[in-house]
């Protein structure tokens, strides 16, 4: 994981997730929550294909319904990867953290403690607000067709509540190994920069570690 310097004063975590990690098919499970459970899974796995398939043809036509399907289902994707780090954090015992070599491993302790610290506080306020409205969706229950509201809102709560668990495992049981890291330093030296100045050196640092979407998620947090 890495600590990527995305301001002057601003941290975030990152992560990336390599190989297939889908899960084998299970028997269907009984239960209210283990099928909402399931139900998730489901919309995770979909939701990660239909990503795949948007980024090799990103203007197939189709209905609009059909293209509203996909927008959706590209918009979790989006939503999937910038949870990821969390949700593999609920089972992860052991992590190493990258930071910039100019950031002393008790700094770079600190900035990590309070980055999981403000998501475990920012994914409960969401929970609570998605839940409050995750019940009033099973009014549109009534309603012919599936309840694509309740749905939505069903994944938000499952999201929060696992990236809750992800960081509090994070603060509390993860080991931490941290290693420093140069190419997170030049990083931080064009945080400041113009887009448009600073692209060659952001994907050159993202090539340097490997890291396929890191451009991308820099910008994003950058801008």
């Amino acid at each position: 994981m890495f600590l990527v310097p995305v301001a002057a004063d601003r941290y975030e975590l990152y992560c990336e997730e390599h190989g297939d990690a889908a899960a084998p098919p299970v028997e269907a499970p009984r239960g209210f929550v283990r099928r909402a459970a399931r139900l998730v899974r489901d919309q995770i796995a979909e939701a990660e294909r239909e990503a795949q398939v948007a980024a090799m043809a990103p203007d197939v036509p189709g209905t609009f319904p059909a293209r509203l399907k996909r927008r959706t289902l590209r918009w979790i994707a989006g939503s999937i990867a910038e949870q990821r780090l969390l949700w593999q954090l609920r089972t992860t015992p052991d992590a190493r953290l990258s930071h910039p070599d100019d950031v002393t491993e008790s700094e770079a302790r600190r900035l990590l403690q309070e980055a999981l610290r403000r998501d475990w506080e920012r994914h409960r306020f969401w929970l609570i607000v998605d839940g409050v409205f995750g019940v009033v969706s099973l009014a549109f229950v009534v309603l012919p067709g599936p309840n694509v509201i309740g749905y939505y809102f069903l994944f938000r709560i499952a999201g929060h509540y696992l990236s809750m668990r992800g960081a509090g495992h994070g603060l509390s049981k993860t080991a931490w190994t941290l290693q420093p890291s140069a190419p997170l330093t030049t990083l931080r030296s064009v945080v400041g920069h113009p887009a448009a100045d600073r692209a060659d050196v952001v994907v050159g640092v993202a090539s340097s570690l490997q890291l396929e979407h890191l451009a991308k998620f820099f910008e994003r947090c950058a801008t």
